[in-house]
């Protein structure tokens, strides 16, 4: 049996730490606010998985639906929808992502 997209993205969601649901790959983003959550999340050092929205439609509207959040990038950490790329930057820039990473347990490697 299939699962549905909901289903899909749960799972996801679930069973890694940080997920972001982008446009493009982390090696070849498709579009610049992907692209700096990207670097933001090089640039900690964070091991996450990147799902590319534009190989299918059912996953890039699955994800607006499962969030209620309009755009692309979705960052998702240890379950929790954290925010598209202007929150994401901006809580880098106060050290409130580092931050979350740390009360989540998600291993940081860059001394940032």
């Amino acid at each position: 049996m299939d699962m549905s997209i909901e289903e899909f993205i749960g799972n996801e969601v679930k069973s890694n730490d940080v997920v972001l649901f982008m446009k493009g790959t982390p090696q070849f983003p498709q579009c610049g606010f992907s692209g700096q959550v990207v670097q933001i999340l090089d640039h900690l050092g964070v091991g996450y998985k990147g799902l590319n929205v534009l190989e299918s439609a059912e996953l890039r509207n699955g994800i607006k639906t499962f969030s209620n959040w309009p755009t692309i990038p979705q960052l998702y950490v240890k379950g929790e929808f954290v925010g598209g790329c202007d929150i994401i930057r901006e809580m880098f820039q106060a050290g409130e992502l580092q931050q979350l990473f740390s009360e989540k347990g998600v291993a940081v490697n860059a001394a940032a």
